[in-house]
């Protein structure tokens, strides 16, 4: 295990940052932060709550990921465990249920479906129903960014940039306007310049997202009109190039740095000074798989928004 600096270090540490940062890791539950985050036991289940309430304690986290809501919508009692744990006003990123945005079924987790189109692909009225009337009901104090993840959709979908814009205008119309929503893509070739404008028509941010087939954050950065909301959400998941698998094989329990990544390391940073310069918040979430430890991670990026200052 990699030691973390004392908590005073880190405490002054998170006050050098700005206002806006807002770090958190993607998903909480790791046995092998024991030690490093968690100074308590935990048992194996049944304590994501509570595992929670202690993660919020760290200095520098002032957001975390809730990923498990991508594989099925949140109950209300799992939504109101969370909120009794975490304390006013800590705003959490949000994945929505994949039956919203797949195209087409998985076979490797769809297995009677698999290859078949989504008929719920976008579909408003089952997001609202099973996703956003619970959260607003049970997790208004805590609601961050929700992100809507869509997996790379194959070509043979014949979903152009243009189509998948189009789609998403549709989509979005459909929605109260004024909460925070961010879509995540996994096709480079929809960095276009009508999804980017969809999204501002809908104040609806694009995830600045590291993954396996996409352009690196400063790239994705650079794309006018890349920051299309009064927020922005980055997801650190991994280097360019690397699949997920590789990194779970090679990063577990995921209590060191194993792969650090200056680059990406400079472009979070430049990413959440841009932010500070348009004075909105910055979710920064960061995954174990990008360089082994999203703790570690995070306190990287911070020296460097400090040293920047």
């Amino acid at each position: 295990m990699e030691p973390l600096p004392p908590a005073e270090e880190l405490t002054e540490l998170a006050h050098s940052l700005p206002e806006v940062a807002r770090f958190g890791t993607s998903s909480w539950n790791y046995p092998g932060w024991q030690g490093l985050i968690y100074h308590q036991k935990y048992p194996k289940s049944g304590a994501a709550a509570r595992m929670l309430a202690e993660y919020a304690t760290f200095p520098l986290f002032r957001t975390v990921g809730i990923d498990s809501t991508f594989y099925a919508p949140a109950s209300a009692a799992t939504l109101q465990s969370y909120a009794r744990a975490l304390p006013p006003g800590f705003r959490c990123v949000s994945k929505v249920w994949d039956r919203i945005t797949v195209h087409t079924f998985p076979a490797a987790r769809y297995k009677t479906s698999g290859g078949e189109e989504n008929p719920d692909f976008l579909n408003a009225e089952l997001f609202r129903r099973e996703v956003l009337d619970p959260y607003l009901a049970h997790f208004a104090d805590h609601l961050g960014p929700m992100v809507f993840e869509f997996q790379t959709i194959g070509r043979k979908a014949g979903l152009h940039g243009q189509a998948f814009a189009d789609r998403l205008d549709k989509f979005f119309a459909q929605l109260p306007r004024e909460l925070p929503y961010a879509v995540e893509i996994r096709n480079a070739d929809y960095l276009v310049p009508p999804y980017f404008a969809v999204l501002r028509e809908h104040n609806v941010g694009h995830v600045f997202n590291s993954w396996t087939r996409m352009p690196s954050l400063g790239e994705q950065l650079a794309l006018p009109g890349s920051i299309s909301a009064p927020f922005v959400v980055a997801r650190i998941l991994l280097r360019p190039g690397r699949t997920y698998s590789e990194a779970v094989d090679a990063f577990a329990p995921y209590d060191r740095i194993q792969d650090e990544n200056p680059a990406l390391r400079q472009d979070a940073a430049a990413l959440i000074e841009q932010a500070a310069l348009l004075k909105i918040p910055a979710y920064i979430v960061v995954n174990n798989r990008a360089e082994g430890s999203a703790p570690h991670t995070i306190l990287g990026i911070a020296r460097l928004l400090r040293d920047f200052r």
